[in-house]
């Protein structure tokens, strides 16, 4: 490293060391003022913080996951609206004002699905379905759980040779074309891992394919790991992963109506249209189903790293070998209703600057680990926020609290409700906070890193319930760092990070679903024998949640911090000048100015802050709203229209999914992807436009410290 770079990066640090200091005065030696606060304000947040912590139930966890788990409920089934009207019911007898907003989306079933093999072999045919486990009192519901199959893949009917791709990601074809393999016109197996599944039909039919296989080998997700359900955690032989395959580059949400919200009067496109569905017909399958079709596949042997865990020599075939496979996709593409519940505390001094909390309520088929390991937590903290109203407490800002529809199939009701109240959430919307499936084990979180010592303090301040110790432990690096992880997509926060640009955080516990995820066995049963058993740490994320609701919603100076966005930002400008495919490097000394630059406005913030935040005046009111709606705007300046090149949905020019992980995030994406797809000229015009967006926020962040100067 550089010796300029490394005095940018250790003025970062201490930046971001100083943003949460100790301010000890006018508070006991036993507290630290909170970010944001004033002292007074401070000590009388964290009384109503201890009184929150003493609601969440374990008792009342476990009690939502029962009910809402108790039969499936896909979008489009019978229970996914009851469970819908049951919590606008615990909404409304908790005392909040609620409601349900209903959207009409398409939902793709399948009519027939058919995986034989045909010649190279016996004959074969795929059972395609999962059986009922006696231990496991729910997974017997066969009539009312959605099959096995990926959603959004267009009908085919194709019948090719066979080809072993391993995870199917371009990294496995540059494999293949060494080895002089083609897969145009063939049938692929790719096993799930390494990348999101609507990659793997993506990348095959770039390179020619005509249809392809998903499977979940025991190597990455089965007995490897251990015992298999229902003995342990671990997915059996007839287990199949469910799961979306609509083309998340393009945009999310429902495929039939882009940009705007599906309400029963919008526009829609006819099917032919409809950008983000597959390429090529797609199914999932067991091990059990994929072990006959491996072993019929002849050819070069996989290389090592290829090879999974089944009893086989694994072979990859080519598009001449005998084996020959048929597959079948036809779906009914029909609309259905789905509903999104919001529930609202409203502000008492901010009324329209809004913070958010959300998750899902939807589910492949049971979905207790996904989502209702985070969904419960969610509800209790409902509970909780409204018990502290009766007992006194008002917050600031308004409070939303939102259960989605939708999800599995690709952040469906999240989307449709942005897109249909986008214009006021761009004017109200302060942060977003999401949780998706939780568990037992450490606190993970990713979001906004100008809210990356906001949630440093929430962590501080909540212990984990099995250690007694404060979660930020476990987050801290060896080196004593601390640092929250950048989001791409796969859940509810994409369409409010990515395409709004509101400052966002995902907090959950990292937990093990993998043996069951999006299978008929993610049930209550599995839950309470394998995952939190007690719900002790559902107990623990709500108190989490509901500190984080509480602080933003109640801060007098809304604790945006800029010190370790800006070192963070350094650091993706020293993983790009690492890149290959750089003629030249003209678009770095542009950022790297910004940067520096950053690094002085936010250390100029910063003392600005301290200045008024240890101040015994009072603070100007109107000048204060004018500050915090500068603040949270921060964010926007981060998005850019037309967004990026052949995505225009995904706006945010600091973090977005990669085009070819999807979930995983690409940090500066626009510049990364130029560089990684060859483009150097691609690459410095994307350059240029993060420069725009960090010299606008540069501005902003000047303007805010000369309002606080003038309190």
């Amino acid at each position: 490293m550089n010796t300029p770079m490394r005095t940018i990066l250790l003025a970062g640090l201490v930046l971001a060391t100083a943003s949460l200091a100790p301010l000890k005065s006018r508070v006991t030696a036993d507290e630290t003022q909170l970010y944001g606060y004033t002292a007074d304000s401070s000590r009388a947040e964290r009384q109503w913080e201890e009184k929150m912590r003493a609601i969440p139930d374990p008792k009342n966890l476990r009690a939502y996951m029962e009910r809402l788990s108790a039969r499936p409920h896909n979008v489009g089934s019978a229970y996914d609206k009851d469970n819908a009207e049951w919590i606008l019911g615990k909404f409304k007898e908790f005392g909040l004002d609620a409601h349900i907003e209903t959207f009409s989306v398409l939902f793709p079933t399948p009519k027939e699905r058919l995986v034989e093999l045909v010649e190279g072999g016996p004959h074969f045919t795929a059972k395609l379905q999962e059986p009922a486990v006696p231990e496991d009192p729910t997974s017997n519901q066969t009539a009312e759980q959605l099959p096995t199959y990926n959603a959004y893949s267009i009908d085919g009917d194709v019948t090719g040779p066979l080809v072993y791709v391993n995870y199917g990601v371009p990294e496995d074809y540059e494999v293949l074309e060494r080895r002089g393999i083609s897969v145009k016109g063939a049938i692929i197996i790719a096993r799930y891992g390494r990348s999101w599944r609507g990659i793997k039909p993506f990348v095959g039919w770039e390179h020619g394919a005509i249809g392809c296989i998903i499977y979940s080998d025991p190597r990455d997700d089965g007995y490897s790991g251990g015992a298999v359900f229902p003995k342990g955690p671990w997915r059996p032989k007839e287990g199949v992963q469910r799961g979306s395959v609509q083309d998340s580059a393009v945009f999310m949400g429902d495929p039939l109506t882009p940009g705007i919200g599906a309400t029963a009067d919008a526009k829609r496109l006819p099917i032919k249209d409809a950008q983000s569905l597959t390429k090529i017909p797609v199914l999932p399958i067991s091990y059990a189903d994929a072990q006959p079709l491996l072993e019929a596949i002849s050819g070069p042997v996989a290389p090592r790293d290829w090879r999974g865990g089944l009893p086989i020599t694994y072979h990859i075939g080519s598009a001449t070998t005998g084996t020959r496979v048929h597959l079948k996709v036809e779906m009914d593409n029909s609309t259905h209703p789905l509903y999104d519940v919001i529930a609202r505390i409203p502000g008492r001094e901010f009324p329209d600057e809004w913070v958010m909390d959300g998750n899902h309520h939807d589910a492949w088929v049971y979905g207790a680990s996904d989502p209702l390991s985070g969904a419960a937590p969610l509800m209790e903290t409902a509970r909780t926020l409204a018990e502290l109203t009766k007992k006194g407490w008002k917050p600031k800002r308004t409070i939303l609290l939102a259960f989605w529809d939708g999800e599995e199939f690709g952040l469906i009701g999240s989307t449709e409700w942005m897109e249909k109240h986008a214009d006021e959430l761009n004017r109200k919307l302060v942060a977003y906070l999401n949780s998706d499936s939780s568990g037992k084990g450490k606190l993970s979180v990713g979001g906004s890193h100008t809210l990356e010592a906001f949630i440093q303090e929430v962590a501080r301040d909540v212990n984990d319930p099995e250690s007694g110790r404060p979660l930020l432990h476990s987050l801290e690096s060896n080196g004593g760092e601390f640092r929250i992880n950048a989001l791409g997509s796969g859940s509810d926060y994409t369409p409010f990070l990515q395409h709004l640009g509101v400052a966002t955080l995902d907090i959950r516990f990292t937990g093990n679903d993998e043996g069951v995820y999006h299978s008929d066995y993610d049930d209550y049963y599995w839950y309470t024998h394998f995952s939190d058993t007690g719900f002790v740490y559902g107990q623990t994320l709500s108190k989490v949640h509901s500190t984080a609701l509480m602080r933003l919603a109640d801060a007098p100076i809304l604790p945006f911090e800029f010190g370790r966005f800006a070192w963070t930002v350094s650091r993706y400008l020293d993983e790009l000048e690492h890149l290959p495919n750089q003629p030249h490097r003209n678009y770095l000394p542009a950022l790297r100015r910004q940067i520096s630059l950053m690094h002085r406005t936010s250390a100029d913030l910063n003392s600005a802050y301290l200045r008024v935040i240890s101040s015994t005046g009072a603070i100007n009111r109107e000048k204060l709203a004018a500050l915090n709606e500068l603040l949270f705007h921060t964010e926007r300046s981060f998005t850019l229209d037309p967004g990026l090149p052949g995505r225009p949905w995904f706006r945010h020019r600091i973090y977005a999914p990669g085009q070819y992980t999807g979930y995983d995030a690409k940090t500066l994406p626009g510049i990364r992807e130029a560089l990684e797809a060859d483009k150097p000229d691609q690459a410095l015009e994307q350059a240029g436009e993060v420069t725009e967006i960090l010299q606008k926020l540069n501005d902003q962040i000047v303007q805010a410290k000369n309002l606080l100067e003038g309190m």
